[in-house]
C-alpha cells in the first residue's frame, strides 16, 4: 500500500519526466489527502499548466493565493496562466505583483 508522501514522490517523479497529466493524476489523489498541504497544491498547480488544463491550474493557483497572499511564484504562475487563456489585461496585476515581490522584472 502508497502513503500519501510514496504517491508524492512518484507524481514528482512524473513531473519531471514531463507526463504532466499523469503527475496531476496522482497528486490529486495526495491532495483529498492532505489538503491544506500547499506544496502539493502547487506542484499540481504546474502539473496542470503543463498539461494546459488552463482552467485547473487557475483555480489551484488562487486556492494557494487564498491561503498564502506572499506566495511570490504561485502569483506569477496565475499571470502566465491567465495569459496563456488570452486574459492579458485580468493577468498584468499578477505579473506587476510577482515581480515587485521578487525584485524582478516581467
Amino acid at each position: 500500500m502508497h502513503t500519501a508522501a510514496d504517491e508524492y514522490r512518484l507524481a514528482k517523479f512524473h513531473f519531471e519526466s514531463k507526463a504532466f497529466a499523469d503527475a496531476a493524476r496522482m497528486l490529486e489523489g495526495v491532495l483529498a489527502e492532505e489538503p491544506a498541504n500547499l506544496s502539493v497544491r502547487m506542484l499540481l498547480a504546474r502539473s496542470y499548466y503543463h498539461s494546459a488544463q488552463l482552467s485547473r491550474a487557475e483555480a489551484e493557483l488562487r486556492r494557494i493565493l487564498d491561503a498564502d497572499p506572499a506566495e511570490d511564484y504561485a502569483r506569477l504562475m496565475l499571470g502566465r496562466t491567465l495569459e496563456r487563456q488570452g486574459r492579458a489585461e485580468e493577468a498584468r496585476p499578477h505579473l506587476r505583483l510577482a515581480a515587485a515581490m521578487t525584485g524582478g522584472e516581467l
